[in-house]
C-alpha cells in the first residue's frame, strides 16, 4: 500500500518510513506534484489534520494521513492551541510565538500545560484519528537549542530538560507526535495483518 503523508518536509517522510512497515510505502506532497498550500480552517486541531488528509485524498487520489499539532496552555484558556503556528502572526516565526507566551505567562504561577498531536489516516475515503499527548511545564525562560516551535520553553513532566535541551532519540521517545505515531503504526500493522 501507499500513502501519502501530508507534508514537504522530507526529513518527516524519511522518519516515518523507518517507523512504519516496509510493505508500506510513504510518498511526500512533492512526491504527488501538491504544491499548493493546504487550508487550514478548522478551529480545531482534529479538524485541521482532518481537512489536510481528505484534501489530497480527495484530490490526488492516495490514501493519505495528515498530522497537526498544538500547545494548550492551561492559565491561558488553552491557547495557543490551534494557532501555535501562527500565534505572533501569520508569518509564523517561532522566536516571536515564544516571546508572546512568555509575556502572557508573566506573574502566572499555573504553567501547566500539554502538547498535542493528531493524526488524521484516510483509507478507501474513510477515517481514523490517532491522539498524542505530553503533558509538561511553561519555563519563565528558554533553554536549548534543538528542536523547534516552543521545545525551548516546554519541560515534559518527569524531566528536568526541556524538549529543545533532548537528543532526537530521547525526544522520539517521549513526545506528543512519537506517541501519535505509534498509534498510527499499530494500526497500519493491523491492516497489514489481515
Amino acid at each position: 500500500m501507499v500513502f501519502v503523508f501530508a507534508t514537504r518536509n522530507k526529513n518527516k517522510v524519511e522518519e516515518l518510513q523507518l517507523l512504519i512497515p516496509s510493505h508500506f510505502r510513504v510518498l511526500s506532497l512533492h512526491d504527488v506534484h501538491c504544491m499548493e498550500d493546504i487550508p487550514e480552517t478548522d478551529p480545531t486541531i482534529e479538524g485541521n489534520a482532518a481537512i489536510k488528509s481528505f484534501y489530497v485524498y480527495e484530490k490526488y487520489h492516495h490514501n493519505c494521513f495528515a498530522d497537526d499539532t498544538g500547545l494548550e496552555i492551561e492559565a491561558l484558556d488553552g491557547r495557543p492551541g490551534v494557532l501555535s503556528a501562527r500565534y505572533a502572526g501569520e508569518e509564523a516565526i517561532a522566536e516571536k510565538n515564544i516571546a508572546k507566551v512568555l509575556k502572557e505567562m508573566e506573574g502566572i504561577e499555573n504553567r501547566n500545560a500539554r502538547f498535542k498531536t493528531i493524526i488524521s489516516l484516510v483509507i478507501d475515503g474513510n477515517e481514523v484519528q490517532f491522539e498524542g499527548l505530553v503533558n509538561g511545564t511553561i519555563l519563565t525562560e528558554k533553554r536549548g537549542s534543538s528542536g523547534f516551535g516552543y521545545d525551548s520553553i516546554f519541560m515534559p513532566h518527569g524531566h528536568s530538560l526541556t524538549f529543545a535541551e533532548m537528543n532526537l532519540m530521547d525526544k522520539n521517545k517521549i513526545s506528543h507526535r512519537a506517541l501519535a505515531v505509534n498509534k498510527l503504526v499499530e494500526h497500519l500493522n493491523k491492516i497489514a495483518a489481515k
